[in-house]
């Protein structure tokens, strides 16, 4: 028999070992390729594709974060497989195999497993190429679809990576076995555990650092993010290290304590084996929740920020198409008309429409007892001014769009800014002119949200007055230096672009400031920026959840020999199929949870830290976020453990 073949044969002989190493290898290559396809298509180098630019960095920053992920995954990986195979290569030093040959016999294997990698990655990459420009094309709304290629340096570049990759980790494996003796190889399933140790000094820091981490996240908001961050981060990774390695022993202490549980059936044999497999797996569980709490916490908040810049837009501009007019008669921005032949040919339905008076300030200032000071464009180019309503008006647009009704000060103003955040109830004054007059006005209050759109220049702040008041300034004002608020909402506003385009065009060049018919662009311009992030991390968040999952299954492996015998112990006592089978899948079950249960608490109060600064409540998109992550882990968990179950009973038998 040759090396080779002999190298081939321990591949197909430990293939279940193997297999989740293999198809996380697939994966990885795969994406690998089929973004390097993307980059080197001739298209895109062309610039035929305008579209493509938006992306490309995005693509080319993820090459560098798979290569540098690979390595930390397959390094990690030989090292769990030459720990699980220390016996068998003792026995083969034993038989007369020298440290070259063994040396050798390890690289033949690995550069079987790394070849049939990169050859299925990159034949999985080149068939689902074609479903991923598809989905590209509609992501970039492309209107010539993006067509099939297999650019011949995406497919060297891809092997010639990950095959430096396999070579490299492959010769420091070699070298860690180079100084191993044969009476430790031979004996390294019987090592001892030793009693199970724990440092009360650690664990108080551990506790001390996890909540010291979870208040700072709770504490952060827009102003302190930048101090905050980094503290958050270094805390609870240090507490969730102490947690594994520390807190854990404690823990199963206690429930050793609770002998009437304890002692109940299977329950002593589950637990007392299950600290040495925490304490022996401290690293890698540590390692997989930080992974789970990265993938839940960067897709909980890509996807929120998708979600939200909707609903960002709906509170900035409340009406799809908006202009100002200044006269209650008047129609030199725009003639009613014109906009209702518009909408028709454009074949837009309007859902409504408001039509609301107001005064204007010109030359504004408001300064609030926080120290925020709003000032207006003094320029006549670009002149801006604040609007102020009557609280009927305000109630009756609040009402239509779900918002809260507000009672109005006699004499003050309450100010209405959906633009400045954490404002909170402030006080404070607004100065300006008025019909050609100087005025001051003192505000009552603030509400973080505005009933018109704020995009306008005669709508650059809009204030709520009592309808007394509001009434007698009016009657001051001539009729012509009134100002009109005119507002239309429409159905499928998304698709209206080339309708606030038509419109806008329709404006003349002077009065242009006057409008705002552009939500629809402003939506589509963020919502792409999102859902290609999102698209692109899609991908890599499922790199990073399935090396997180082969590794808690790479690690059960390196204890299989050594579950074996117990299992042998236990059958020829009279433990049942049953009962054994309940005991290795609770061990496994909660070495493949826990880290769930600490990423998803970490990612949650990520998330809550996040709602703090954005002043807003995404618990319904975190949740989906983490509902899916747990359902992913628990079909991982069913295959890990029924294969799992199925090469101790075949082993045993």
């Amino acid at each position: 028999m040759t090396f080779r073949s002999l190298a081939l044969s321990n591949v197909k002989g430990n293939w279940r070992a193997y297999s989740a190493f293999f198809l996380s290898s697939v994966f990885s290559v795969l994406i690998f390729y089929i973004y390097a396809a993307f980059i080197m298509h001739p298209d895109v180098l062309n610039g035929e594709i305008l579209a493509a630019g938006k992306v490309r960095q995005g693509m080319a920053f993820c090459l560098y974060l798979i290569i540098m992920f690979s390595i930390l995954f397959i390094l990690y990986s030989n090292s769990a497989f030459l720990k699980t195979r220390k016996q068998e290569f003792g026995l083969f030093t034993l038989f007369g195999m020298t440290r070259p040959q063994l040396r050798k016999l390890i690289i033949y294997e690995n550069i079987a497993i790394s070849v049939l990698s990169i050859a299925t990655g990159i034949g999985l990459g080149i068939l689902f190429s074609k479903l991923f420009f598809m989905a590209l094309t509609a992501m970039l709304k492309i209107e010539d679809s993006i067509a099939f290629a297999v650019p011949l340096k995406a497919v060297w570049l891809t092997a010639a990576c990950f095959f430096i990759v396999f070579m490299c980790i492959s010769a420091w494996s070699v070298m860690t076995m180079r100084r191993v003796e044969i009476i430790e190889l031979l004996g390294a399933s019987r090592q001892p555990k030793g009693e199970l140790r724990y440092s009360r000094l650690q664990c108080v820091l551990g506790v001390l650092c996890l909540v010291g981490g979870y208040w700072m996240a709770l504490s952060m908001t827009m102003i302190n993010f930048m101090v905050l961050a980094l503290p958050v981060l270094a805390t609870v990774v240090t507490g969730t290290y102490f947690l594994f390695s520390q807190l854990s022993i404690i823990l199963l202490r206690l429930i050793q304590r609770r002998k009437s549980f304890y002692y109940n059936r299977t329950n002593l044999l589950i637990f007392s084996q299950l600290g040495y497999k925490i304490k022996d797996n401290a690293r890698i569980l540590f390692a997989v929740s930080i992974m789970s709490a990265v993938i839940m916490t960067a897709a909980g908040t890509v996807y929120f920020m998708f979600i939200e810049s909707k609903q960002a837009e709906l509170r900035n501009a409340p009406y799809s198409l908006a202009y100002m007019e200044e006269g209650l008669e008047s129609h030199q921005v725009l003639e009613r008309e014109l906009l209702n032949d518009t909408l028709k040919d454009a074949g837009f339905e309007l859902i409504r429409e408001v039509r609301v008076a107001g005064i204007g300030i010109d030359q504004y200032t408001v300064n609030l007892e926080n120290g925020l000071e709003m000032t207006g464009n003094r320029t006549e180019e670009d002149k801006q001014r604040a609007f102020v309503i009557s609280a009927s008006s305000y109630n009756k647009l609040a009402a239509q769009q779900g918002k809260q009704a507000l009672t109005a000060v006699s004499g003050k103003l309450t100010l209405l800014s959906s633009y400045y955040l954490n404002l909170g109830q402030m006080e404070g004054t607004i100065k300006g002119v008025l019909n050609g007059k100087a005025v001051h006005f003192p505000i009552s209050g603030t509400l973080q949200h505005t009933v018109l759109n704020n995009r306008i220049h005669s709508n650059a702040v809009t204030l709520v007055m009592d309808d007394l008041t509001f009434i007698s300034l009016l009657a001051g004002i001539p009729e012509e230096k009134q100002l009109v608020f005119y507002g239309y909402e429409v159905a499928d506003w998304e698709n209206s672009i080339l309708l606030g385009h038509k419109l806008e065009a329709a404006v003349a060049e002077q009065w242009r400031g006057e409008t705002d018919f552009t939500r629809a662009s402003r939506y589509a311009v963020t919502a792409e920026s999102y859902s290609l992030t999102l698209f692109i991390g899609l991908f890599i968040s499922l790199l990073f959840f399935i090396a997180a999952g082969s590794m808690i299954y790479f690690k059960l492996f390196t204890e299989l020999q050594e579950d074996q015998a117990q299992i042998r112990g236990l059958t020829r006592i009279g433990m049942t199929l049953k009962e054994i089978r309940k005991m290795v899948v609770t061990q496994i079950g909660i070495v493949f949870f826990v880290p769930c249960v600490v990423g998803t608490s970490h990612a949650l109060f990520a998330m809550l830290a996040l709602d703090n600064i954005m002043m807003s409540s995404n618990w319904l998109y975190s949740l989906v976020i983490v509902g899916i992550f747990v359902v992913m882990q628990g079909l991982y968990f069913l295959m890990a453990s029924r294969s799992y179950m199925k090469m101790i009973l075949v082993n045993d038998r």
